[in-house]
């Protein structure tokens, strides 16, 4: 799988939604995503969203995805 198709999954999933996805070998994956959807949402139920996002893939075609989910607010404040 292509790291450009799991970020429009995720987009796609998450109106609003700006994921940058990176892959080496088209299995493993990492991923920054900015969602509005994220704002007052603890870890686990911003990960279970991109999760559903991506619904059987994870554990197929995605063997590994490492996430940093970010509400828009907390994004403007990184460095």
């Amino acid at each position: 799988m292509h790291a450009r198709d799991v970020a429009q999954l995720i987009e796609a999933a998450l109106p609003g939604a700006r994921a940058v996805v990176e892959s080496d070998d088209g299995v493993h994956f990492t991923a920054a995503i900015v969602a509005p959807q994220f704002e007052g949402k603890g870890a686990r139920e911003r990960h279970r969203l991109v999760y559903a996002a991506l619904g059987t893939r994870v554990g197929a075609e995605i063997h590994a995805l490492s996430l940093k989910a970010y509400a828009p607010a907390e994004w403007s404040r990184q460095d």
